[in-house]
């Protein structure tokens, strides 16, 4: 491991301050993947700025949601009373996730901004991958790509994002608060992710120095007094521990007895961020809920496709997955 400079930030302030003044450093929260990139020697930074002792590990209950703090732990999110209620496809999907012993010191703000599982971008012995050394290729395209993307992707990278709380974040159309050198912003989740393109070492739009400090839930995923908003989050794996996702569907569904009022759904383990496709969405909207009107979401969802020599099982079983999430969700 490369030798590094460490400090405790001591405010949001001074967290900002010190990576803007620095070249090459990196927050450092439960280092849960971090630590790990740092060991393989894909992660070099020359400084950690240590934000653990900030007062961002708050949940908080506001007149428009639940506000999340971005350095509480996942542990303490999918196990708390509000969102085990209210936002239940987050806590599904955070427990799916990782290890209790992970989840136990993973932060909300380093779980979003984990890095993809990819076996060629972990392991600097192949030269070929263009998210750690820009130019350089992409070897999983000709490489074994069966955890690979199938939507979304470009002749530059075809990796998959591995956040399961991610998943489940852009289903209830979350909003990730940030503080950078210029400010404050408010990002919405479904902004927050990039698509490969021609820049996959870029995986999301934050700003340089910019801070995650907090993620808003809306008070318009809570359920409606007479329950008729449910939410549910499939995971499809290798194994039923440690594992990321192959797919995984979060769903939120809002129902008026059978017919489906409005619907959510966000795919991972297919792209490069949170796959959601409106149009499948409101494809839903005034049906019965049922397999036809959840197959027909189904193929929507999966249009354009585009397969590789290991991952083509991946289209049938994301049209799968998503019409056994709703059917779950809907029959609750």
């Amino acid at each position: 491991m490369k030798p590094f400079a460490y400090v405790r930030a001591t405010g949001v302030d001074d967290a900002v301050a010190a990576m803007h003044s620095t070249r090459d450093a990196k927050f450092l929260g439960g280092g849960t993947n971090l630590i790990d990139l740092m060991k393989m020697g894909v992660e070099q930074p020359a400084q950690l700025i240590d934000i653990t002792r900030l007062p961002l590990s708050s949940i908080e209950e506001r007149n428009d949601g639940i506000r999340l703090g971005a350095t509480a732990l996942n542990r303490d999110v999918a196990t708390h009373p509000l969102i085990r209620e209210r936002y239940t496809v987050l806590a599904e999907a955070i427990l799916s996730g990782a290890s209790p012993q992970i989840r136990n010191m993973a932060t909300n703000g380093g779980n979003l901004l984990q890095r993809t599982r990819c076996f060629y971008f972990y392991d600097p012995s192949y030269a070929e991958c263009n998210k750690r050394v820009p130019g350089s290729g992409c070897a999983a395209i000709g490489g074994y790509n069966r955890i690979h993307a199938i939507l979304g992707a470009s002749d530059q990278c075809i990796a998959t994002h591995p956040s399961d709380m991610a998943v489940a974040l852009t289903a209830l159309e979350a909003v990730v608060q940030v503080k950078g050198p210029d400010g404050e912003r408010s990002i919405p989740i479904g902004e927050f992710y990039r698509l490969p393109g021609t820049t996959p070492h870029l995986d999301t739009n934050l700003r340089p120095g910019e801070l995650i400090t907090a993620i808003d839930l809306p008070a318009a995923a809570n359920p409606a007094g007479d329950g008729t908003v449910r939410s549910r989050y499939l995971k499809v794996r290798d194994r039923n521990s440690f594992a990321f996702a192959l797919v995984s569907v979060a769903a939120v569904v809002e129902t008026d007895g059978s017919t489906i009022r409005r619907a959510r759904i966000a795919l991972g383990g297919v792209a490069h961020k949170p796959w959601r496709v409106p149009e499948a969405e409101r494809a839903l909207e005034g049906k019965k809920a049922g397999e036809p009107a959840f197959r027909a979401a189904a193929e929507i969802i999966v249009q354009g496709a585009k397969v590789h020599r290991h991952n083509a099982f991946k289209v049938e079983l994301a049209r799968r997955s998503v019409v056994r999430a709703l059917s779950t969700v809907t029959a609750s």
